[in-house]
């Protein structure tokens, strides 16, 4: 029906289809920093609610909500929704906060006793239709759930605010074959799982519209049941009976007795005060400015109205059926019956295979807002051939561009389609975003493209806002309702075994490749949008947009760049160790008396704790029996109180454990990990690795190099600069202290930074109340040791192991000296643990947060342990943060101007550079520069950088 200038239009909110939507939609939650009541769900309904209004302009707006005890669907059918799960309980206590905020906005809640919210969706649908003095009012119904759809009509349709997308009468026919009359039939033969409707078996929404279409009702299906074959009309005759009744509890009722009068769902009635009072209590910052703009009458883009074009409906899940995170089955048959997905199948994915179908492609990137990239490739690692591009840049759409397939001759060559592309992937002004972008970014950086303008990568961002799952596949499920094919489909599952083996890419038919790798770019565009919105309700903006976005482009060159490696050097020290390790065998097994394998756990306990060998008292027991790690060792080993033929077994075995771990774990390990073609590693980094927000490293792991023995630390000689280059390493000092001082604002600490004072020293001068020049050694030991404890929120116990002849009293009064000296750093320390328990997270100082769930626990200990965690977050993440934005700062002077230096590594709080000899002096002056000036704190930034042919030398 076309809109003329006396139409209007009322908007039905389904209340808890939305409330619940609003609820998963926002990973992590939020928590009012006023109150610290968790906010999701009202954040999410209040946006949706400034949204309908200013964006769509309905004339009328009303929220259907459930009434409170059962239904009469219950009493027909007891069992009905009987197997739900409760609600959870941290939405339970957000509803009257929705509620008070929808009726700030001037909207009703209607109900009526003894019915659910679809019901009365449907009565007031029906008596605006039926009713003369409202034939000019038009009914969208803000909903996704299915149920709802028998209600289209003419003047019925069904709106998804969110994506702007909206289903009438020729939507429904045109996606499911069926009219709004065959909807109940459908649902009937389906049945609902969750609402414990009985259905079909084996007969989900694809086939149950298909035989509804075909015979058109259900009655006339049961008519014609000899017309089915096989297994499916055992399966309809075995459900004959409860049909009727499946039937009836699917039927919205629409004839309910309650009050509703179109003019009391008027739009123009908003408390604007209270609203910005509630707000302001509920920490929503950005919903002020959108609020204004409402009331303001700024108008924005037109949302898809009465008279617009009806675009195609996603079948995403309803969040009010409770399915939201109910994923299903893999299996096909199965995966039908247990949740509405969307799948390539619905949208636009195609492959472009000539010259001038990329030329198109290019014009229409050049003028996106942002292009979705993924690759496809031939194994994985460094070296892996690319096999095709995938791109998108508006939702529902995406291309592949095929460089390898089983018919060559069908599309455009490797150097052909990198030619085109290189301009576009490397104009850092066209905005790119994808998922997991480090791995495309160093694909094509082997194929000679540096892609330029990374602004938002969905893994990245998945893990900012706490998503309990980064893979795409889950994120496409649980946040667009989307079911992305298995890469099984194409290369068949993992190998078991060496006499089963995985396709490659590049032998799978080009038409199974094109929407399976189309597929990834579409899905990453989309969820782009959504991530977005959850980084900007969580106040991460800033940390996104300068610190984890660009930092992808950096990550992927270091990792492309690796570092040389000498094997000889490692063989050389290899050699002695061996030695070392035979001797300690020989030793232990002379002094204890047992020749025993020594890298048994339990052989080992055996001899170190049994009455009739050794006889060493246990220090800590694990599920099989005693623990014998390093640390039960080391402390059996400083035991002065026992014989020296006693402690002598656990002094040797820390070494054999020391070196026995750097022969396998490094010197081994290294060597294999060199790349042949480049006779460098090139470890992997990783910004989802830890909580904290620190860099993870893998295939080696380059962060756990031993540093504390001289052994250990000698590794690092077998990493060396390039012929004619040398090594810059650079390394803040006391990075987390002088974080500390900046955040706890502590006058002691500040000043010693300030006056470059050993900052150890100026402790134990304030900790023991002597003058610094009569600081001794182990005074200043122990200042530095709780100086680094004090980051970890280090316990009296925890203290007393780390410092030799310090019983627990001593480290009790130590930590209360030191607090009593150093108030502001004890404050701040609170100041952590009141946020994690107001707030149930902690946030750095560019706004990461960290989850800390064991702050509400009832546990003591694991309470505690949520308070360190507390404390350490803060610090240490901001630490990350800080060191993140350097290596992103000094990329972008190494790219911007050309610099004749590459940044290799990140370990820790040093970077490792490489320079051309006669440039080394001159870039390393930058790096010192561009560290100390990424932050500005309180205290000076100090970074010290050395040069050397080695890392260990430049150490």
């Amino acid at each position: 029906m076309a809109a003329d200038d006396s139409t209007k239009t009322l908007y039905i909110i389904d209340g808890f289809a939305q409330i619940f939507r609003a609820y998963y939609a926002i990973l992590g939650g939020m928590n009012s920093p006023a109150t610290g009541e968790p906010t999701a769900v009202s954040f999410g309904m209040a946006g949706m609610l400034l949204k309908l209004l200013r964006e769509y302009k309905p004339d009328y707006v009303a929220m259907a909500i459930e009434s409170e005890g059962p239904t009469f669907r219950v009493e027909m059918f007891p069992e009905y929704k009987a197997n739900r799960d409760p609600p959870p309980s941290d939405l339970i206590v957000q509803i009257p906060r929705v509620f008070e905020l929808t009726k700030a906005f001037g909207v009703p809640l209607i109900q009526c006793e003894g019915a659910e919210a679809d019901d009365v969706i449907a009565t007031i649908a029906r008596r605006i239709q039926n009713d003369d003095i409202t034939k000019n009012v038009q009914v969208r119904i803000v909903s996704k759930d299915k149920d709802l759809e028998q209600l289209l009509s003419d003047r019925v349709t069904m709106v998804d605010i969110h994506k702007d997308t909206s289903t009438d009468v020729a939507a429904l026919k045109e996606n499911k074959g069926i009219s709004p009359d065959q909807v109940i039939d459908v649902l009937a033969l389906m049945g609902d799982k969750v609402d414990n409707i009985p259905g079909v078996d084996g007969i989900g929404p694809k086939t149950a519209a298909k035989l509804i279409s075909e015979y058109g009702t259900m009655e006339n299906l049961l008519d014609n049941i000899d017309q089915i074959k096989g297994k499916r009309r055992e399966n309809i005759e075995k459900a004959q009976e409860h049909l009727p009744l499946s039937k009836t509890l699917v039927t919205l009722k629409d004839e309910l007795e309650f009050d509703f009068r179109l003019e009391d769902a008027a739009v123009g009635g908003i408390d604007a005060t209270r609203l910005r009072e509630l707000f302001h209590e509920l920490g929503f910052r950005r919903h002020l400015s959108d609020l204004d703009r409402l009331l303001d009458g700024e108008t924005a883009d037109p949302a898809p109205g009465p008279d617009k074009p009806v675009s195609k409906p996603k079948k995403n899940v309803d969040a009010n059926q409770g399915m939201l995170f109910d994923m299903g089955s893999d299996d096909e048959e199965t995966a039908e019956d247990e949740g509405d997905f969307t799948t390539a199948d619905d949208f636009d994915y195609n492959a472009v295979t000539t010259k001038q179908q990329l030329d198109d492609v290019i014009a229409s990137i050049k003028s996106a807002k942002s292009i979705s990239l993924d690759t496809e490739t031939i194994g994985l690692g460094h070296g892996a051939k690319l096999c095709g591009i995938c791109l998108a840049w508006k939702p529902e759409s995406a291309v592949y561009i095929p460089v390898l397939s089983p018919n060559p001759d069908e599309h455009l060559d490797h150097d052909t389609v990198i030619a085109a592309l290189k301009p576009v992937l490397e104009d850092a002004s066209i905005p790119k975003v994808g998922h997991n972008l480090k791995y495309d970014l160093y694909v094509l950086l082997q194929s000679g493209v540096a892609v330029r303008g990374v602004t938002f990568d969905t893994m990245i961002a998945a893990f900012l806002v706490g998503a309990p799952a980064l893979n795409l596949d889950w994120l496409a499920k649980s946040m667009l309702g989307h079911k992305m094919i298995p890469i099984s489909k194409l290369i068949g599952p993992p190998p078991k075994g060496k006499r089963t083996k995985q396709k490659t890419m590049d032998s799978v038919p080009l038409d199974q490749v094109t929407p399976y790798a189309a597929e990834d770019a579409d899905i990453s565009l989309r969820l782009y949008h959504n991530l977005l919105e959850q980084i900007e309700s969580m106040e991460m903006t800033e940390l996104a947009a300068r610190v984890e976005m660009p930092l992808v482009e950096v990550l992927a060159a270091m990792e492309s760049n690796g570092i040389r490696l000498d094997p000889q050097v490692l063989e050389d020290q290899k050699t002695p160790m061996a030695k070392r390790i035979l001797e300690l065998k020989e030793k232990i097994w002379d002094t204890s008396g047992y020749d025993f394998n020594l890298d048994s756990p339990k052989q080992l306990a055996d001899v170190l704790f049994n009455k009739e060998k050794l006889g060493l008292p246990i220090v800590k027991k694990t599920k099989t029996g005693p623990s014998t790690d390093i640390e039960v060792l080391e402390r059996l080993a400083e035991r002065e109180d026992l014989p020296a033929e006693q402690v002598a077994v656990p002094r040797l075995m820390v070494e054999y454990r020391q070196l026995t771990k750097l022969v396998n774990t490094y010197l081994d390990a290294l060597q294999e990990s060199v790349n042949p073609d480049t006779s460098r590693i090139h470890a992997s980094f990783h910004q989802t690795g830890a909580a904290t927000g620190r860099l993870a490293s893998s295939d080696p792991n380059l962060q756990n190099i031993p540093i504390r023995t001289d052994v250990g630390r000698q590794i690092r000689r077998a990493f060396v600069a390039e012929p004619g280059h040398k090594l810059i390493v650079a390394d803040y000092s006391q990075i987390e202290l002088r974080i500390l001082a900046h955040l706890s604002e502590d006058k002691g600490l500040t000043e010693a930074f300030l006056n470059d004072q050993d900052i150890h020293t100026a402790v134990a001068t304030h900790v023991f109340g002597v003058a610094p020049d009569e600081v001794t050694t182990q005074q200043r030991t122990h200042a530095k040791t709780i100086n680094f404890g004090i980051i970890y929120g280090v316990t009296p116990t925890g203290l007393s192991r780390r410092i030799e002849n310090l019983d627990l009293p001593g480290a009790k009064k130590l930590i209360a000296d030191y607090k009593k000296q150093f108030r502001g750093i004890n404050e701040f320390m609170d100041k952590c643990i009141w946020q994690a328990e107001e707030n149930g997270y902690v946030t750095t100082m560019h706004g990461r947060r960290r989850w800390i769930k064991e702050i509400r626990s009832r546990n003591w200990s694991t309470r505690r342990f949520g308070e360190r965690l507390a404390i350490n977050s803060v610090v240490q993440g901001s630490a990350a943060d800080l060191i993140k934005l350097a290596m992103v700062n000094l990329h972008k002077r190494i790219v911007g101007e050309s610099l004749p230096m590459k940044l290799l590594l990140q370990i820790h709080d040093e970077l490792v550079v490489e320079a051309p000899v006669d440039q080394a002096e001159a870039q390393s002056a930058i790096v010192r520069q561009v560290m100390e000036g990424a932050m500005e704190l309180t205290v000076p930034l100090k970074v010290d950088v050395n040069i050397g042919d080695d890392w260990l030398e430049a150490k």
